[in-house]
């Protein structure tokens, strides 16, 4: 027999565990007094085994089993003695084996804890680590009806118990005013980045390295968005074709850190090493000043769909756990488009979800979470509510209501689009930002350029603004205000922002499912030639449109009311070679290219100067929607709209797609800051504007995205510092496809 084969699993009679647990409500393994104490629920077992887990040095293991106490309110617990921190365990449940009503007991099947704080070993795709018998291409076997008897202990992770951890360093808590969010991978963002040394690169200690920081710092970010570094597993789809996930967004165990961020010399140390490491990140972006988000995957486990693996969940209490469509025979209900999704009107699906939330911010001390796929963790079934007791519990818990909460507002079930709905003190994700955002800059000009028209301006206008619409409700009047739209043009998901100026459709051939998966809504232009373009092309007059709708972008993201998230790498350009759902590509391919270019050193610039313009003039963050009336003490709104001409734009404009050219003024008098006046030319032909007569104080030109350079611009336009600065009511004119700021000081 194959070690991939396994051995049969032997029930051997195990003696109940020598004491109690001092808080049987504890779950997980805890170092207490002489030993450990143990607590697991599984509501519907007869029986549950620990097992410690014993390595020998030729590899092979040994078991030694204890037979839990219980149930109490459906959890086994136990103190074992001589235990100690490093101990490797799982569990073994006995009970019934009936598919048809969703009872999957399977002692032969060894489980990881989902409390565990560290997880060893990876799991091995083979027959063994199914609970049903399926062939040797993991196929099922007689409907998934018979229990499969293989011992799956050498092919899965193990939990690893662990000791105490000191505190956790103190957070810069930057407020929502003055968050940037910045979403990066721990390995892509470092893998290649000039100043981490080789073994730190794509680690947790790289991460919080002195070159990572100085970039972050110097570009201007506050708060980094972590992709998901929760254990988690790849895919056996993509196993077999020699690929993994590399995102991540397939978690194992909600507690344990995922070992292979760690540096060689951490994994080799063993888990404890591990979490230092991480612990050590996170307390090192704290010293600088830089917050840590982390994206959690609270929706599904990576056990998939009814033909999946059995690793946790599925074998401790699959209808507890798993959310069910209540018919016989039992099928799961997948609102995740993952096969599997948890049940968030289950009690202890509720528990576990605080209970990791809290370990991460209380211990580990990270700031604040990204949901994925939130709209799953909201739902009493089929239905969504923003009142579910899971989400009232985050937004009370004296913990968790102190850390930045934000959600992905949709998943793929019934009613799954949810942007605007979340409740206090959450943020959203705000596609609608995305969407009209590419669309007035990319969609709409190709369209142009093909002799069409697109869109209308009011959309574009309501996102810039800060979705009043989409945030203006709620049980507090004038809703969550405008911070609460995280607004983004790119994300982890999709297409890099230099790939949107680049390619009209996505090119995933590189992930081996024939160019299937992956948006094709993607309202991207390639400005009229397809893919990369060399400086010596005939084609090369492309380019500079490309960089300057590029820089559109940005200034659009970054000068509109909201709370602003770039995507790791934007700033200088990054590409994936037009691959919109890079999902399993652990390469040059997702890691962030850092070679040194000049336009995207330029582009870098440019993002670090809006980021600074930002931060330095508050009428850039508003934190109020806007009535469209003066302030109390002041003669000018605190937002109105203008036409080419100066001129406040009418209903008909408004709805006119030919009508390109907008100007937004916002009033600087409630934060004692300046006037801002922004102005969009999404026409492909130059335009005269006549600047809003405003105060009837002069304008400074501060940014004009037709810039290549911020400092270059403002120093050498026509060598002539007055070429910046406009009288209210003069004419300027737009370059095609581009935006300006002016400021008019106080």
């Amino acid at each position: 027999m194959t070690p991939a084969a396994g051995l049969p699993y032997v029930d051997r009679p195990a003696p109940i565990a020598p004491g109690r647990a001092l808080n049987p409500r504890r779950l997980g393994a805890h170092l207490v007094g002489d030993g450990i104490d143990v607590a697991v629920h599984a509501a519907r077992a007869n029986r549950v085994d620990l097992c410690l887990v014993d390595v020998a040095d030729d590899g092979s293991l040994t078991e030694r089993r204890y037979r839990l106490r219980g149930p109490v309110t459906g959890i086994w617990h136990g103190h074992v003695p001589g235990v100690r921190a490093g101990q490797r365990y799982g569990f073994r449940v006995h009970g019934h084996w009936d598919p048809t009503v969703g009872l999957l007991h399977n002692p032969a099947k060894l489980l990881l804890d989902p409390y565990a704080r560290a997880v060893t070993g990876q799991a091995r795709v083979v027959p063994a680590i199914y609970s049903h018998t399926v062939d040797r291409y993991r196929a099922p076997l007689d409907g998934r009806t018979s229990a499969d008897r293989t011992d799956s202990a050498p092919f899965v992770p193990h939990g690893v118990v662990m000791d105490a951890v000191s505190p956790a360093v103190a957070a810069p808590r930057v407020p929502w005013c003055q968050t940037v969010l910045y979403e990066a991978h721990v390995r892509g963002l470092t893998m290649r980045l000039p100043g981490v040394p080789a073994d730190l690169r794509g680690t947790y200690a790289g991460l919080a390295h002195p070159a990572t920081i100085a970039h972050l710092l110097g570009l201007g970010i506050t708060t980094v968005e972590l992709l998901p570094i929760h254990a988690s597993m790849s895919e056996p789809f993509l196993t077999d074709k020699g690929l993994t996930n590399y995102w991540g967004y397939n978690t194992l165990g909600f507690f344990a850190p995922e070992p292979r961020y760690a540096t060689r010399a951490a994994q080799d140390a063993g888990p404890r090493a591990v979490l230092d490491e991480v612990r050590a990140m996170v307390g090192g972006l704290h010293a600088a000043g830089l917050e840590v988000v982390l994206d959690v995957v609270y929706n599904h486990t990576s056990e998939a769909g009814a033909d999946g693996p059995t690793l946790s969940l599925r074998g401790l209490d699959n209808t507890g756990y798993y959310l069910h469509d209540g018919s016989s025979p039992a099928r799961l209900a997948d609102v995740t488009g993952t096969g599997n999704s948890l049940d968030f009107r289950r009690t202890r699906v509720v528990q576990l979800a605080l209970d990791s939330l809290r370990y991460w911010a209380g211990e580990i001390g990270v700031d604040g979470f990204r949901f994925d796929l939130a709209v799953t963790l909201g739902r009493n079934g089929a239905e969504f509510t923003p009142y579910h007791p899971f989400l009232v519990a985050m937004a009370t818990d004296p913990v968790l209501n102190q850390t930045k909460l934000i959600a992905e507002p949709w998943d793929l079930g019934p009613g799954g689009w949810r942007t605007g709905q979340f409740p206090a003190p959450m943020a959203d994700w705000n596609d609608r930002f995305r969407n009209a955002a590419r669309t007035f800059w990319l969609s709409d000009a190709a369209a142009q350029s093909k002799g069409t028209t697109g869109r209308d301006l009011r959309e574009l206008a309501t996102r810039m603004s800060g979705s009043a619409d989409l945030f203006g409700l709620g049980e507090v009047p004038g809703g969550r205000g405008p911070l609460a739209s995280i607004n983004f043009v790119t994300a982890h998901d999709g297409f890099t922002l230099a790939d949107l100026v680049t390619y009209d459709h996505k090119h995933n051939e590189d992930n081996l499912e024939g160019n299937r998966d992956g948006t094709d809504d993607n309202r991207s232009w390639n400005h009229g030639v397809e893919g990369p373009v060399p400086r010596d092309s005939p084609f090369a007059a492309v380019l500079p449109v490309r960089r300057r709708s590029m820089r559109n972008l940005l200034g659009t993201l970054l000068l509109s009311a909201g709370t602003p998230m770039l995507t790791a790498g934007d700033e200088i350009g990054r590409s994936q070679d037009g691959n919109n759902n890079a999902y399993c590509q652990d390469d040059e391919v997702s890691w962030v290219d850092w070679s040194p270019v000049p336009w995207r050193e330029d582009m870098c610039a440019t993002t670090e100067y809006l980021l600074r313009l930002r931060r330095e003039h508050p009428v850039l963050h508003p934190t109020r929607f806007a009535s469209g009336r003066p302030a109390d003490g002041d003669d000018l709104p605190d937002l109105a709209w203008f036409d080419a001409t100066g001129s406040a734009m009418t209903t008909q404009q408004w709805h006119d797609p030919h009508h390109r050219v907008l100007q937004m003024l916002r009033s600087g008098r409630p934060v004692d800051d300046s006037d801002a006046l922004i102005i969009l030319n999404g026409s492909l032909d130059q335009q005269p504007v006549a600047l809003t007569p405003g105060r009837g104080r002069d304008y400074e030109l501060v940014w004009d995205s037709a810039w290549e350079r911020p400092e270059y611009s403002r120093n050498e336009v026509d060598h002539d510092p007055l070429s910046m600065v406009a009288s209210p009511g003069e004419t300027v004119t737009m370059e095609s496809l581009s935006m300006r700021l002016y400021l008019a000081r106080p």
